[in-house]
């Protein structure tokens, strides 16, 4: 597919209570039940392990309280075979994707209790009709033994898949075991896609992916791409998505941007909500190159070893009403040690923000009544100086922005000027970051520095040697002139601010005095807080 957009995540240099109104309102929604891990687990730093790709989970001993906890115990499907539906024989292999071939379009399958199997050849695999339904027993497990690549394909559109575990598939890097050719209008629910390579889900528009278990897979819990077009009105809620890039994909393939919980690619309108995001290697949702529209509210976004969230090169979102809590000690530690002074987030917007002129049901980015706690550093607006279309450093490869058809336009002469100066660049502005809680205790972190940060800046622009964009130009706009603006904010713990550049690094009153004047109306309590 080349997905290379994710490498450009830093390149060069360089209040109220609704919150806890509404995060006790989400997670009051959610099941309580228990957490998993397989007999062939690997160590992890805190001491927990992650079963190897195939294996059957065992519960084990109950992960912290009040989250959305389906992976364990999701809804059961039903008993019996629902009125007019064709039953499905585990005794036999290829049953399912044989009655598929011979039903017509609409029909409902019912998958009996046990161990379902595809053909040993490692391109079978069940191919709807447009509005099948496919819904498991209790008990019902499509197993892929690690031979057959992928488990439903094809076009058909408005399939229905719910009450099954689908696990074992072996889909290559990029692609993906369910929907695997991003069909439109599925519906996914109270299922368990769990211990596949590659990706357990793929994508297309109108698709509702609900009350599932996404765990385990080897790179993606969902990867949401759709090669012809953009994808459009994507739900995701109710979700556990968990343990993800299992096969730690951007250790293989260095910068490749390529893994997570969720990645997100050109999707124009998606709802995240009630989701509980957590202990994914990597990054928790990852929204990369021309996403907009996004509502991401009411989720738990914890101990995942990278960012909860990355909105890189894209427009328009809400991300309000979430607990985002112990993210980014991995990685953010791993980039501390190696000496590196740049301000890697837990919530991170790279080249992204509000853009009056894509249509969407906000003209801004705003990060709002949400609970951040002892996370590797909070918010960094982050805009790259050398990262625009046409650039040689723009490793989104081949994309552009969304206000500009031809690509090859953004070269000298006309950029130098407007109207392409401005919009051949994603740019960080309309950034609106108010009324969350920023809870800080060094000492749950085992952080001495480099842990404690929120941050605006971008890099000093040096290439190529035709950009317009060279010097100071983009901090000095990303810092100053683009409307990013924090205000009405708590603040718990030893907070530092660092503004335009990584050497700029600022105490509270610097941060609020002049020329920054940001978080006005906000407050600080220093020391270690929780």
């Amino acid at each position: 597919m080349g997905l290379s957009g994710g490498s450009g995540v830093r390149r060069g240099r360089g209040g109220r209570r609704r919150w806890t109104a509404a995060a006790a309102l989400a997670l009051a929604l959610l099941v309580t039940t228990g957490c998993d891990s397989g007999p062939d687990a690997a160590p992890q730093p805190d001491g927990t392990t992650r079963p190897d790709a195939g294996t059957e989970p065992e519960d084990t001993a109950e992960p912290s309280r009040a989250v959305a906890r389906v992976c364990a115990k999701p809804a059961a499907g039903p008993a019996k075979a629902p009125s007019g539906a064709v039953s499905v024989d585990p005794a036999v292999p290829g049953d399912l994707a044989a009655k598929t071939k011979a039903s017509p379009a609409g029909t409902t399958f019912w998958l009996r209790p046990g161990r379902h199997r595809l053909d040993a050849d490692r391109y079978a695999q069940v191919v709807p009709k447009e509005g099948n339904t496919y819904v498991g027993a209790p008990g019902a497990v499509l197993d892929g033994r690690r031979t057959n690549q992928y488990a439903f394909g094809g076009t058909a559109r408005d399939v229905t898949l719910s009450h099954l575990t689908v696990q074992g598939f072996v889909a290559p890097h990029d692609e993906g075991v369910v929907n695997h050719d991003s069909a439109d209008g599925w519906v996914i629910e109270h299922s368990r896609i769990q211990f596949n390579s590659g990706a357990g889900l793929m994508a297309g528009s109108g698709q509702q992916v609900r009350s599932n278990c996404l765990r385990g897979n080897g790179q993606y819990g969902m990867n949401a791409y759709k090669g012809s077009g953009r994808l459009r009105d994507l739900v995701l809620e109710g979700n556990e998505i968990t343990d993800n890039n299992r096969h730690d994909w951007e250790r293989k393939r260095p910068g490749c941007g390529c893994t997570g919980g969720v990645k997100f690619w050109a999707v124009d309108g998606a709802d995240v909500r009630g989701n509980w995001v957590h202990d994914n290697r990597g990054t928790g949702l990852w929204a990369d190159t021309n996403n907009n529209d996004f509502v991401i509210e009411g989720n738990v976004l914890e101990g995942n070893d990278g960012a909860a969230l990355i909105y890189e090169t894209s427009y328009n979102a809400v991300v309000r009403d979430n607990t985002i809590r112990r993210n980014n000690w991995v990685e953010g530690r791993r980039s501390a040690e190696r000496g590196d002074a740049f301000p890697f987030a837990t919530v991170y917007v790279s080249e992204s923000g509000g853009e009056p002129r894509v249509k969407a049901r906000t003209d801004r980015f705003e990060i709002s009544h949400n609970l951040f706690e002892d996370n590797w550093n909070a918010i960094t607006l982050w805009e790259n100086a050398d990262r625009f279309c046409n650039s040689p450093a723009n490793t989104s490869s081949g994309d552009c922005t969304l206000l500009v058809e031809d690509m090859d336009r953004c070269a000298r002469p006309g950029i130098a000027s407007a109207p392409l100066y401005s919009d051949c660049r994603w740019r960080t502005q309309r950034v609106d970051v108010h009324h969350n809680r920023f809870l800080l205790d060094k000492s749950v972190l085992d952080c001495v520095e480099l842990c404690d940060r929120m941050a605006v800046l971008a890099n000093y622009g040096t290439y190529p040697d035709w950009s317009p964009y060279m010097g100071e130009r983009v901090a000095e706009a990303v810092t100053l002139r683009q409307r990013n603006r924090w205000h009405d904010n708590v603040y718990v713990g030893p907070w530092a601010f660092v503004a335009q550049d990584v050497s700029q690094v600022l105490d509270f009153a610097g941060w609020q005095g002049a020329p920054y004047r940001q978080d006005t109306g906000s407050t600080l309590r220093g020391g270690d807080g929780g």
